[in-house]
């Protein structure tokens, strides 16, 4: 007789699934006044998850192998939902203000995050396709929800097209690893290639898993949907799209690399060193032509993604330390400046020309120093806590030796800093023609928020740090 799999490990997980079928009969039942009701129910689910991630079972593993959770994956879960919940008050608010009543849209958000929390603690790449693949299909329908836009139809379309193709990728890549190693468990396949049974075919496997996630987290060679994604997208959607499934993808990214294909870290190394080159590369001069802000942080985004990744290049402790004060850094710093981007509003109309931001000191002096501090935290100048993302990922790479990484990082760091100024210049310099509305509450408190933590993390590091640091520590022990 089968035992019964243990479920406290997986009961954050279990407690966002059935609270969002309850959640879907509800909008269901009630029809279209429900979509402000089910928006803060979905919020207020997020948080107990969060609550019982916290407070939840010492490192396990249940589901025959295929569920686990250890403090890499609590620290990784609570980074997503952070990012889920915030962007899904930025949603409703949106939601509300063109009285867009969908109460579809804030479950397709819980059911995305549901499926980011699974795959942060797959434990074998059947289980981490299926978390995956939830997650992909509700940003697809995300993506496209304005269904009388042609904009964001034609950005749903472009994001399923490509995304079918990076999971087929993955899939494939995967079947490969089985294959030759024998099982799809991570145990399995680390003690498989501890045992040198390496071969080519398991090569090539991880490089088309690799592939897979590069397009996930939206990295240079697979970054084609990023931009007309991002534009094309309603703003709140925008930047869930912009940290949460990102945050998630990096994370796992990570434990996969340096957890069951640990032993193969030479041949991975160099894949995703130059991934993160490229990134870097573009990402920095790409954005420099843009005149749409959305265009310009997907493109940002995608230098973001490259710097991230040194400290996978890295594969040890200290650059996994890295990679997460980095990714924690990065979830402010993009929802504060899309918070902002969401308040560039006259008289009820958004704009999204980085032109229309002429004179905003003039007008709006906070939202224009908010987001003047998360522009520099982004360009990476102290004392703002961009900066110290970029240092420890920085240092990391070069104690391991990854000097011209490190200086490839700095440089273009210096180069891409251009784009972030000049929208510090616009506001500042240049002459206003028109006047934004006074922000919501909801996103002008985020990007005060925000702008305010930018400095904090860099005059009060000590948390961060260390919460990061114990979470890089399990993930190498175990």
């Amino acid at each position: 007789m089968t035992a019964i799999p243990a479920l406290s490990p997986a009961l954050p997980e279990i407690f966002i699934a059935v609270a969002a079928m309850f959640l879907l009969m509800l909008g269901v039942f009630r029809s279209k006044d429900s979509t402000i009701l089910v928006s803060w129910l979905s919020i207020g689910v997020m948080t107990v998850a969060g609550f019982l991630i916290l407070r939840g079972p010492v490192p396990n593993t249940t589901f025959n192998g295929l569920f686990t959770v250890n403090g890499f994956t609590s620290f990784s879960k609570i980074l997503t939902l952070v990012g889920a919940a915030l962007s899904l008050l930025m949603i409703n608010n949106w939601a509300q203000s063109i009285k867009f009543s969908r109460f579809e849209l804030p479950l397709i958000v819980l059911f995305a995050t549901l499926g980011m929390m699974m795959m942060l603690s797959a434990n074998d790449l059947i289980s981490l396709y299926l978390g995956l693949e939830l997650q992909s299909l509700s940003l697809y329908v995300l993506a496209a929800i304005q269904r009388d836009n042609q904009r964001s139809t034609e950005a749903g379309v472009k994001y399923f097209v490509l995304g079918a193709l990076a999971s087929g990728l993955l899939l494939y890549g995967s079947s490969l690893i089985y294959g030759f190693s024998g099982t799809t468990n991570f145990e399995g396949i680390a003690t498989a290639l501890h045992s040198g049974e390496s071969t080519i075919g398991v090569v090539i496997g991880i490089v088309f898993v690799v592939s897979g996630f590069a397009f996930k987290v939206s990295a240079v060679p697979f970054h084609m949907w990023t931009p007309d994604v991002y534009e094309g997208a309603p703003t709140p959607i925008t930047a869930f799209f912009s940290v949460a499934p990102k945050i998630a993808a990096l994370c796992l990214f990570l434990r996969v690399l340096v957890g069951p294909f640990g032993p193969m870290l030479d041949q991975w190394q160099q894949v995703v060193m130059l991934i993160s080159i490229l990134s870097m590369l573009w990402g920095s001069f790409a954005a420099i032509g843009q005149s749409n802000i959305k265009r310009l942080m997907a493109y940002s985004s995608i230098g973001h993604v490259g710097y991230a990744l040194i400290g996978l290049v890295v594969g040890n402790e200290e650059g996994a330390r890295g990679l997460l004060i980095y990714l924690l850094i990065y979830l402010f710093m993009n929802l504060g400046t899309f918070a902002v981007i969401l308040s560039m509003r006259v008289k009820g109309e958004h704009l999204e020309k980085i032109g229309d931001l002429a004179g905003l000191a003039k007008s709006r002096s906070g939202m224009a120093l908010a987001l003047a501090a998360l522009m520099f935290s982004m360009a990476g100048i102290p004392p703002l806590a961009g900066f110290l993302g970029k240092f420890y990922i920085f240092v990391a790479a070069v104690n391991a030796g990854f000097v011209p990484l490190a200086i490839i990082g700095v440089l273009t760091s210096v180069f891409g800093a251009f784009y972030y100024l000049r929208i510090v210049k616009i506001m500042y310099f240049d002459e206003p023609d028109k006047t934004f509305d006074r922000p919501d509450f909801i996103p002008g408190a985020i990007f005060a928020i925000s702008s305010i933590l930018m400095l904090v993390y860099f005059v009060f590091p000590d948390l961060l740090v260390r919460s990061a640091d114990t979470a890089a520590r399990t993930l190498f022990i175990g």
